[in-house]
């Protein structure tokens, strides 16, 4: 193996050994851009970039190695289609893409939480992968919520614009149970929707969180 294979190898084992710490990261700073770029009233096509992209670091690390590349191929697809419905004026589809992105981004969080209650021994990477499947189900819930206001108007009852930062906001609000009430859902789905995020909120910070802590805490349990 020449040189340049040696350091690409290197640089590949070294993000499979932190690939849950890098999706942690690259999710906080979506989080962070997110309203500071609505401030700003950028583009949403950068946000959606961000998230995008975020998304695609949270595929990499699945061990399906059959279904990942399905996967992949589908994130890209769907982001190139997205601003493609835009242009020929199908908001229906456009908004549906994106809705697609929030099944790939449960399916994402599921295999994360797999990965991080499977391990024998706790490690920091079995945290990151617990805090990043907790991320990935605020902002994508946002991301269905959103949807959901574009399907059907008045879905939710909100003051000013249900913009792709709102919808996000609501979505952390509804799981983790603050209640502001700033923003009201008002259909039966999404309703329903922000029961299932408020309930399994909470069940993941008393249970799965908890446990991982703890054991990762025990002398002897922690892997190099």
């Amino acid at each position: 193996m020449n040189d340049a294979g040696s350091k690409l190898w290197n640089l590949a084992h070294g993000y499979l050994s932190r690939r849950y710490a890098v999706l942690f990261y690259s999710l906080l700073f979506t989080l962070a851009c997110s309203p500071i770029l609505a401030a700003l009233h950028r583009n949403g096509n950068i946000i959606e970039s961000l998230l995008a992209a975020s998304l695609l670091m949270a595929i990499l690390p699945l061990n399906a190695v059959r279904s990942r590349p399905l996967l992949i191929a589908a994130m890209v697809v769907l982001w190139v289609a997205r601003p493609l419905m835009d242009r020929l004026d199908l908001p229906t589809l456009s908004a549906l893409t994106m809705g697609i992105w929030t099944i790939i981004a449960l399916l994402a969080a599921a295999a994360a939480l797999r990965f991080a209650m499977s391990a024998s021994q706790i490690s920091a990477e079995n945290l990151y992968a617990a805090l990043s499947a907790y991320l990935l189900a605020g902002i994508y819930f946002g991301v269905l919520y959103w949807v959901l206001e574009h399907l059907v108007p008045g879905t939710f009852n909100v003051s000013g614009d249900f913009s792709q930062a709102s919808a996000i906001y609501f979505s952390f609000v509804t799981l983790a149970t603050l209640g502001y009430g700033d923003i009201v859902p008002k259909g039966d789905i999404a309703r329903g929707l922000a029961i299932v995020e408020g309930v399994g909120g909470q069940l993941f910070l008393a249970v799965l969180v908890a446990r991982l802590v703890s054991l990762y805490a025990k002398p002897g349990n922690q892997s190099s």
